[in-house]
């Protein structure tokens, strides 16, 4: 397989739909002049994430999608011979999930719902119950949102399931109780980068890290998308002011070196880790 040219990007998106997908367009267009094939947008990059998370603003949320709604479909129809994954509010029934689509032009190639909800989230979203790899046309791919990289389970989860590349598509602001004048320096910015450097090398998989910039509400996102290679190196970076990072990698040569001498996923010992500690 050829070298595959992926990008991960962090910008600002709000609450407007038509704003949020002209934006895309246009960052579509940029990556398919530099030959991207693979695209990582932000978390609620269709309609805006939370405007706090502390349960009291009076904000109504993002508008809730029909997966197989106009809006996806739009966004299947921009991507055409590229792999888009991209972060919406999934309406089902009664509930909405925090969710995130991974589409090319024949449409919908897989979904993930948020597992894993910080601070007030809850409030405004049901929980995803599974983390799932699936195939593409740009190799087998496994998508998870925010928060759920912060837990080594959820990444594990999909490198099991055979997952060459992570896609984790983020609205990570920076610290609430502590911030740094400069986002570089904020305690949250540096948690956000180790785990994504973390979660690609303790499962030897590449990893594509997108997420919010600017602000949004009373949070501040720190940008600072990236693309990892499997040893946990960081191939590109956006930095907090937001952009697009581009990388180029032959994922499964990547992966065999990566993985020759000392596999993490060939030599664990699932016998010597016990029974799961219940939740607290």
């Amino acid at each position: 397989m050829s070298a595959l040219r992926m990008a991960a990007v962090a910008a600002p998106f709000g609450r407007d739909l038509e704003a949020d997908l002209v934006r895309i367009a246009e960052l579509v267009a940029r990556a398919r002049q530099v030959g991207v094939r693979l695209l990582a947008l932000p978390e609620a990059c269709l309609g805006g994430y939370l405007a706090s998370l502390d349960g009291g603003s009076a904000d109504e949320g993002p508008p809730p999608l029909d997966p197989a709604g106009p809006e996806i479909r739009r966004l299947a129809a921009l991507a055409g011979e590229m792999v888009i994954c991209a972060g919406y509010c999934e309406a089902a029934g009664a509930d909405r999930y925090n969710a995130a689509v991974c589409v090319s032009g024949d449409g919908v190639l897989g979904r993930h719902r948020k597992v894993h909800q910080p601070l007030g989230e809850d409030a405004s979203f049901a929980a995803g119950d599974r983390f799932a790899a699936f195939d593409t046309p740009v190799g087998r791919l496994g998508m998870m949102i925010c928060y759920d990289k912060a837990f080594p389970e959820s990444a594990r989860a999909l490198a099991l399931d055979g997952a060459e590349i992570a896609v984790c598509v983020s609205a990570w602001p920076a610290s609430r109780t502590r911030p740094a004048a400069d986002l570089a320096d904020d305690r949250w910015t540096h948690r956000f980068d180790l785990f994504d450097r973390a979660r690609a090398l303790e499962n030897q998989i590449v990893w594509l890290s997108a997420n919010q910039s600017g602000s949004f509400g009373s949070l501040r996102f720190v940008g600072s998308a990236k693309v990892v290679g499997p040893g946990g190196e960081v191939l590109a970076r956006t930095g907090t002011d937001g952009g697009m990072a581009v990388a180029e990698l032959d994922v499964p040569a990547a992966l065999a070196t990566a993985r020759r001498s000392m596999g993490h996923l060939r030599d664990r010992r699932p016998d010597a880790y016990g029974r799961p500690v219940p939740a607290g």
